[in-house]
């Protein structure tokens, strides 16, 4: 029996004037001092300039149509499937700002389902 690895899903969001300001902030208070990010945020900017921010299950909480980053704000998720297949773990939430605009992902492990025999 092979155990599936991680997946990542994009999620539509509702991107909110309150969202970028909030993000842009993260920005830069993590330009200007690294060791302001609250811990379970991890900040990255490629050559290119692409900026990212990488949330741990610790900071982020999802709830019915949002999902709450600590030190960010909240992100309206439109819709009222699952973020999550339930029994996940090690659930992070990816925010990346690219050419189109902020991109949102979440990667997940999804539950092991062990099927015994029944003979």
């Amino acid at each position: 029996m092979s155990h599936a690895k991680s997946r990542e899903v994009v999620l539509a969001i509702t991107v909110t004037a309150d969202l970028v300001r909030g993000l842009d902030a993260m920005r830069d208070a993590w330009r200007q001092d690294p060791h302001s990010v609250p811990r379970g945020l991890t900040c990255s900017e490629s050559k290119e300039g692409h900026f990212a921010i990488v949330a741990a299950e610790s900071v982020f909480t999802v709830i019915p149509g949002a999902c709450v980053i600590k030190g960010i704000g909240a992100v309206e998720l439109p819709g009222s499937e699952p973020v999550f297949e339930p029994g996940a773990s090690s659930k992070t939430l990816l925010l990346r700002d690219t050419p189109e605009g902020w991109r949102f992902s979440v990667k997940y492990v999804p539950p092991i389902v062990r099927e015994r025999n029944t003979r």
